[in-house]
């Protein structure tokens, strides 16, 4: 498969600019593999695949307010900072992007807050993910990380054009998010709602949980034809004990595994054993899935619809067959799904 086999001509009106009005009533296409048949539903339609005993894996990691906004020093020159990782705690060094690019030189300073209380200074210019930062704070570590998310905004994709609202701090989220750390959201556990997820319990459904810290190398565009030579940057993993537990079982006794986005079916497809079950684990992933791909854990997944040539995009390719994705995403357009983020779902069975 190369590059070229997932491009698409994609409205630009079908990216989605919002969220739905109610988390659980975006749209949903089911799509059955063996059949190869494709229906259109709502997203707590959901709840009619799934029996006793079936597993639901998400991702709780918390989107953290990464966007932030300075001026440069002497000019005033305003400077957008996206805080991508923090790399020494200590020393208050973080990992970011700056736009403009072209204005930020190594020894600048930056200042963040209408009374200027939080500087930066840029200590390195050449990382190929951006900047390093070092922020000048005197207070404690935990007043600094208050005042990073009182100067944040929620960090939206860039091709959201409108100003960030109140809404959007709890709707670019998951209700499960728990472990503060990504800078793009898990999007296809948004459309879980609070009563939705309690009628799964009730049916006798189990959740299992994994932390993927998404960063931005998720969105970074494919450049080269030759797949295989596509690097993905790293990201933050953690598997624990019990999610391995509840997974296991169910794949022993034949259930359902659902992955609730991209992002669980790459933290699933790092920690495989040998013998095909799930490990636990602790670290980085920088897993790229495109076709020809054999899946060992996940048996079926939700998932957004995804930008043309996206690593997104490819993973679908690989979990539901090339020709089935290209119809879906086909009939998406047609039926005028949203695109994106804030958009539709789709649950590949």
């Amino acid at each position: 498969m190369k590059l070229s086999h997932f491009g698409f001509e994609l409205p630009e009106e079908l990216l989605a600019e919002y969220p739905a009005e109610n988390r659980d009533e975006s749209k949903l296409m089911v799509i059955d593999r063996a059949k190869g048949t494709i229906e259109h539903k709502m997203f707590k339609d959901l709840i009619n695949y799934f029996d006793e005993g079936d597993v639901m894996v998400l991702n709780n990691t918390k989107v953290f307010p990464a966007r932030l906004y300075g001026n440069k020093e002497k000019t005033g020159a305003r400077i957008e900072v996206f805080l991508l990782r923090e790399l020494n705690e200590e020393q208050r060094l973080w990992d970011v992007l700056v736009d403009p690019a072209r204005k930020i030189r190594i020894g600048n300073k930056l200042y963040f807050g209408e009374d200027e209380s939080l500087v930066a200074e840029v200590i390195d210019n050449t990382t190929s993910r951006g900047r390093t930062l070092r922020f000048l704070y005197d207070g404690s570590y935990t007043d600094f990380r208050k005042k990073l998310r009182d100067l944040g905004e929620t960090p939206l994709p860039k091709y959201i054009k409108r100003e960030v609202e109140a809404e959007d701090e709890e709707r670019y989220q998951t209700i499960y998010a728990k472990h503060e750390g990504a800078v793009a959201a898990p999007t296809a556990g948004m459309h879980f709602s609070k009563h939705l997820l309690k009628r799964l319990e009730i049916k006798g459904l189990n959740f299992a949980e994994v932390t993927l810290h998404v960063g931005l190398g998720t969105f970074n565009p494919v450049e080269v034809e030759d797949l295989s030579k596509h690097k993905m940057d790293s990201e933050e993993l953690i598997i624990e004990t019990h999610a391995t537990e509840v997974i296991n079982q169910a794949k022993a006794n034949k259930k359902r595994i659902c992955a609730v986005g991209t992002t669980v079916m790459r933290s699933l497809e790092t920690a495989v054993s040998s013998q095909r079950t799930l490990n636990t684990y602790q670290g980085w992933t920088n897993k790229f899935i495109f076709p020809p791909y054999d899946f060992s854990i996940a048996n079926c997944m939700i998932t957004n619809f995804h930008l043309p040539k996206s690593t997104l995009l490819m993973m679908i390719s690989a979990f539901m067959g090339h020709d089935l994705m290209k119809e879906a995403y086909k009939q998406a357009i047609e039926e005028k799904y949203k695109f994106y983020s804030y958009g539709d779902a789709m649950l590949i069975l």
